[in-house]
Formats: structure tokens, sequence, C-alpha cells
């Protein structure tokens, strides 16, 4: 199942692609495409090549650790993460002793994150971030160290059966997708001023 963004200008058909799902198949991922994703994790940028980035995989045959996860999980959460492959877990290396440079770190895991679900588009996977869970209890369910702190869970794999999903979500995996158009938020001069530029075509995308 494909879901493109309906794009006012021309976007990169990755990035079209791109959206987060909650039915998946069980199918398993090739380790070198699964390992792609963390290569572009591995490449985004970070400031001062600081890259505060970590990931821990948790594979369907980790059954105790999957577990765990799950029971973290808050929400509908729990009722579909569990289907997905792979679960992973990205954690940013916070600075104890300077906290307002903390947020540099999670930029920057961000922009991992984001990396890696772009090269998840690229080779037929689909990425969701949760961040719904109980941080203390992920913490101690990996023996995450003072100094690093769990960010987002992800689910990852291939598509598979909406009709697997209960009545809710079956719906919200169905409907459109949506975004604030650009006139929301991007502004020229000063806050909340429209943007201008009148070289930039005003067709739309293919």
């Amino acid at each position: 199942m494909q879901k493109f963004a309906e794009t006012q200008y021309k976007l990169h058909d990755l990035l079209k692609a791109r959206w987060s799902p909650r039915a998946y198949s069980s199918q398993p991922i090739p380790t070198e495409d699964l390992l792609s994703l963390f290569e572009a994790a591995r490449w985004s940028a970070s400031g001062g090549n600081g890259q505060p980035w970590s990931f821990i995989v948790v594979s369907q045959e980790n059954t105790e650790l999957r577990q765990k996860l799950v029971d973290a999980m808050s929400g509908n959460n729990k009722v579909w993460a569990n289907n997905a492959p792979v679960l992973v877990l990205a954690v940013a290396k916070v600075d104890l002793e300077q906290p307002a440079r903390n947020k540099f770190a999670y930029y920057d895991v961000g922009q991992a994150v984001a990396h890696l679900s772009i090269q998840a588009s690229a080779v037929g996977l689909f990425v969701h971030q949760m961040a719904g869970f109980d941080p203390q209890a992920i913490r101690q369910a990996f023996a995450i160290p003072d100094g690093y702190e769990p960010m987002t869970l992800m689910t990852i794999g291939y598509f598979g059966n909406v009709n697997d999903l209960p009545e809710p979500l079956r719906e919200r995996e169905l409907a459109p997708r949506t975004r604030k158009p650009i006139s929301e938020f991007v502004f020229s001069n000063a806050w909340q001023e429209p943007l201008a530029l009148p070289e930039i075509s005003e067709a739309a995308a293919d």
C-alpha cells in the first residue's frame, strides 16, 4: 500500500512515499537492507560532528526483550507495534554538565532518524516513530547508563494487511495524509509575515 503525499511543489519520490503505517508484515528484513538504514543515520549531520546517537535493535527472535519493549509502550502502540519484524530504540548522548547543550543532541538524533527513514523508503521499508513509552522502564530493560536518554521507539518493516488492525486504527491507516500549508509555517522578514518569492513556480508537483 502506498500513500504518496499530495504535494504543492515538486518533491523527491522517496520523500513523497515516506509515511508511518501501523499495519506490518512479519516478513524478515534482509540484513544488508537493515544495516543500510543505520549507514544513512551514520552520515547525517551533527553539531561539531558529535554524533550523539545510538540505536538498540530488537528482532523478532528476542521475544523476552520485545515483550519488555511492548510492556513499556503506552496507548494503542501496544496493539500493533509488536507485529513489525524489527523494533529500534533511538538514544541520545546528553551533556550532564551543560544541560543547555542537550537540545543539540536531541536535534541531531532527530536528523539521524530522518535520514534512516528516507533510506527505509529507498529499500521498500516503513518506519513508525513512537513517543508513547515509559522511559524509565526502557532504561531499566536495556541498562542504559546516566548521560544517555531514550528518545523514540521505532517499528521497521514491510507493510502488512490493514484488515489485521482493529477498526479505529484501520480507519486511521486508510485516511488521507494531510499537512499544514507552507504559508502557515514559512515566513519572511518577520514572524507570520507570508513568504513572498515570485521566482518560485506555483505549479503543482507531478
